[in-house]
């Protein structure tokens, strides 16, 4: 079994693998069931927050994060994980973040052992740590354990790190400011996705324009050579370093935008049509069409140097892997799939731990019916699982039901989750077969979750 250095650091680290295992090939999930048979959902209550318990069909020890009353400040609000790509968990697993209702991002103390939650300095009354930024551009530092990065809620355009030990914000850079783009940002405008290198060195997030799928700049900030973007309507790049010039591909809007771990690539997704991958240093963008040959559809996840996202075929469990430098070179993370093919589900996956241990480590995910059904007809549905990368084998481990329903109105009931630096665990949002209540609009809630995955 392939694995790079550092992975063979974390896993004996974290005991979980010997040097003599690793030769033979150990899995890095061993309690895991990686069978393919319909395990089915045994109804269950949702349990107080903050109990560890276990799941009754995998056996994976799980814990409620939020309830009801984990926010006071908004009643009965609801709560949700950040984006897939985003680092929700600090570097040594001792915090993670949230995203509470109207985009508030909260943050908890983590005992990765014990697996209890706990408040961390300067909390409220419900136990969570309100950051000073707005919630959906907001990520750990991948370097420092005491640091996070985000957007200020006053200031999105922005960029600031809070160090939790002293409750201090550091601006960073501020995008109109720091990019001189063409035209000019707007500095009364606002952002979406945050994400950074992992140095901590780049930094990338989408301006221009008003609201979500309609801005146009991507503003990638390197902290020792400054700013560099790309205007994806008028194709213009330019900046303080790097080739300036047009990139040859038609304009388009942005969707969402996200940085390979290494720092050379952006993947820009558009709405309905594919992603683009743009090598940030260069005028070369490559566009990946949805439904073409090179399979660009589906949710994906980026790690060092490659991409990984489902096909939209053969199989609803079928991600296939690219390096970002080749984005034809695609190959299928199992293969070849065995009978029967299934299909329903649409998957998310996260792969955070990738960019510290490596493109070889497995990714994690969860599935959810688009429709909104609430019983397992086939296996995976609706589950916590992860998947073997190295292409040693094509294995998949499962954890747990996430019991999400979700509705397409209330985009928090989509069941995102989010795997941990160390591939420990995996935290998502989920509404627990509808269990957990209504808001204080009458709109379904939603709370956080955590499983331990090994």
């Amino acid at each position: 079994m392939k694995f790079t250095s550092k992975f063979f650091c974390r896993a004996v680290c974290f005991g979980a693998l010997s040097i003599s295992a690793l030769a033979q090939g150990r899995l890095p999930y061993p309690n895991a069931i990686t069978d393919r048979l319909l395990h089915d959902k045994t109804p269950m209550a949702p349990t107080p927050a903050r109990t560890v318990f276990t799941d009754p069909d995998f056996g994976s020890s799980m814990v409620r994060v939020t309830d009801q009353t984990t926010n006071p400040r908004v009643a009965l609000s609801y709560f949700y994980n950040p984006s897939s790509g985003a680092l929700a968990f600090n570097t040594d697993t001792t915090k993670f973040f949230l995203v509470g209702e109207h985009g508030i991002p909260l943050a908890f103390g983590f005992d990765p052992t014990s697996m209890a939650i706990h408040s961390l300095p300067g909390a409220g009354t419900g136990g969570a740590l309100q950051l000073p930024f707005f919630g959906g551009e907001t990520t750990f530092s991948s370097t420092d354990p005491d640091l996070i990065f985000g957007v200020g809620d006053r200031t999105p355009l922005t960029v600031f790190s809070y160090r939790f030990s002293t409750a201090a914000s550091t601006p960073i850079f501020n995008a109109p400011s720091a990019c001189a783009t063409n035209p000019p940002i707007s500095p009364t405008g606002t952002s979406n996705d945050l994400y950074t290198s992992v140095d901590d060195n780049r930094i990338v997030l989408a301006a221009g324009g008003t609201q979500f799928g309609n801005r146009t700049v991507v503003v990638v900030y390197d902290r020792k050579l400054g700013c560099r973007w790309y205007n994806t309507a008028t194709g213009q790049i330019g900046g303080q370093w790097g080739t300036l010039g047009t990139a040859s591909v038609p304009g388009f809007k942005i969707r969402h935008v996200a940085i390979s771990g290494n720092g050379r690539y952006v993947k820009i997704s558009q709405d309905k049509l594919g992603f683009y991958f743009w090598d940030i240093a260069t005028l070369n963008v490559t566009v990946c069409l949805h439904g073409s040959v090179n399979r660009c559809d589906g949710y994906g996840s980026m790690g060092l140097n490659t991409y990984i996202n489902e096909s939209g075929v053969i199989d609803e469990m079928n991600l296939v892997q690219r390096p970002m430098n080749n984005i034809t070179a695609v190959s299928s993370i199992y293969s070849p799939f065995p009978l029967p093919h299934y299909w329903s589900m649409i998957l998310h996956p996260s792969w955070s731990n990738a960019r510290f241990d490596g493109d070889n480590a497995p990714i994690c995910g969860s599935t959810y019916s688009p429709t909104g059904v609430q019983q397992i007809l086939q296996p995976f549905d609706g589950e916590i699982f992860c998947m073997e990368t190295d292409g040693v084998a094509s294995t998949i481990w499962r954890f747990a039901h996430d019991r999400s329903v979700w509705n397409p109105t209330y985009y928090w009931t989509d069941s995102l989750g989010n795997a941990s630096d160390d591939g420990r665990f995996f935290m998502f949002s989920s509404t627990w077969d509808g269990q957990v209540g209504l808001n204080h609009d009458a709109d379904p809630r939603s709370d956080v979750w955590l499983v331990k995955l090994r």
